[in-house]
């Protein structure tokens, strides 16, 4: 594959084509998003884009790749602050719960790839999602070991609240029809991690 042609859109960064092939993934998931929506998307013609990812297999990948990184390092910044576990516990649910709402995408991604089991992004979830599971999980077992509930399946329940925030997220204009304005995602997570909901 060639250099773009001369006069094309040299501001297209692989960045921008990320940022654009976010939404066309997310709104057609991955058969039915289509080279030249997200290349008109970014700005630029077909060539250029494929001259940066050379397949739309790879440039999916590397959507949910660089998603699952952000998330990660937002989280391992929230389990890292120098406060108390009850405060990086609420830090955790709310770092998710505003990356998944800045980050809808995401949301609509995990959906499309849960439901249809075969897609190209199976492998690059199953890499991503289980560390950030396991990170997750071993946070709250070490660092929680005196205050979360000793007969919690902590992994399912991990799961649980973050499951629903990415059904809350992708739910669109059924949002505040089945959850309601207010995200309930911190009161839910002690509920079910403490037996005192004070976390301490």
């Amino acid at each position: 594959m060639g250099r773009p042609a001369a006069g094309s859109n040299t501001t297209a960064t692989p960045e921008r084509l990320l940022d654009a092939a976010d939404a066309v993934f997310a709104q057609h998931g991955f058969r039915g998003a289509r080279l030249e929506d997200i290349a008109a998307a970014a700005g630029i013609r077909r060539p250029s884009l494929l001259y940066h990812f050379p397949s739309k297999e790879l440039l999916y990948n590397a959507v949910v790749r660089r998603t699952f990184q952000r998330l990660g390092a937002a989280l391992t910044e929230a389990m890292l602050q120098p406060s108390s576990f009850s405060e990086r516990f609420d830090a955790i649910i709310d770092t998710y719960t505003q990356f998944l709402e800045e980050h809808p995408e995401l949301a609509r991604i995990l959906v499309w790839e849960l439901l249809d089991g075969q897609g190209p992004g199976r492998v690059v979830l199953l890499e991503q999602v289980v560390p950030l599971l396991d990170l997750t999980e071993r946070f709250a077992r070490i660092e929680g070991r005196r205050y979360i509930r000793t007969d919690l399946p902590v992994r399912a329940a991990i799961l649980q609240i973050a499951s629903d925030l990415v059904l809350r997220t992708s739910a669109r204009e059924f949002k505040s029809a089945l959850w309601g304005d207010q995200v309930h995602a911190r009161v839910l997570a002690r509920a079910l991690f403490f037996s005192n909901t004070s976390g301490e």
